[in-house]
């Protein structure tokens, strides 16, 4: 997780990413706190979210206890390689992000209060990292499945650009494009922080409220 100053910071070009592999990942479909399933398909009438904030470490607890949402993994997407590993992710020759997938009940909580909880976690001005972690999986990113959570993703953006602006911050970074295939991370990364309660979690946000935008 922790990250170099010598990674790579720009997305590779498609001739330089990574081969991959046609396998993906295998691993136990269960949660590690609750025993959950982490793998489709999800209780019916349930939504997904799938978001990038640094090390997928502390980004999958900042959701997994989170009233309303049934369930979580960390994985990667936005990338060129088919099936990477962690590895692989870590050379920056796969263009993937750092990630973690959502699964929540809507009658229960709303995306809003999810993208709420994404932008005050983490520093979304930072480019290519998030404090000491360095490197183009370390980027702020948004993966939407429908036109309703991108134009919301979009004004809670704008919003908090408004406040940030107003505290002398810089420009968020964050990518916000439609999701991608996500792929499965290994299963020592799933739930990490439970496995490992003294393990490192780089995630630190601004210390400023994100406002819900009006709409």
């Amino acid at each position: 997780m922790f990250g170099s100053a010598q990674r790579k910071l720009e997305l590779p070009a498609g001739n330089e990413a990574l081969p991959g592999r046609d396998q993906p990942m295998a691993l136990p479909n269960r949660h590690f706190v609750h025993g959950r399933p982490i793998k489709p398909p999800f209780p019916v009438g349930s939504r997904t979210a799938v978001f990038g904030l640094g090390c997928f470490w502390g980004a999958e607890k900042c959701f997994w206890e989170l009233e309303g949402v049934s369930t979580s993994a960390v994985g990667y997407v936005a990338g060129a390689t088919p099936n990477p590993t962690y590895q692989e992710v870590c050379t920056g020759l796969t263009g993937h992000n750092e990630v973690v997938l959502v699964v929540y009940d809507p009658s229960v909580t709303t995306y809003s209060s999810l993208l709420g909880v994404f932008f005050e976690s983490h520093d979304p001005t930072q480019g290519m990292r998030q404090g000491n972690d360095v490197g183009t999986q370390y980027r702020s990113g948004i993966y939407t499945f429908d036109e309703d959570q991108r134009s919301t993703a979009i004004d809670f953006k704008a919003s908090y650009q408004s406040v940030l602006d107003e505290h002398g911050l810089g420009e968020i970074t964050t990518e916000i494009i439609d999701a991608p295939r996500f792929y499965y991370a290994e299963e020592y990364h799933q739930q990490y922080l439970a496995r490992n309660p003294a393990g490192y979690c780089g995630l630190g946000g601004t210390g400023i409220n994100c406002p819900v935008p009006a709409r």
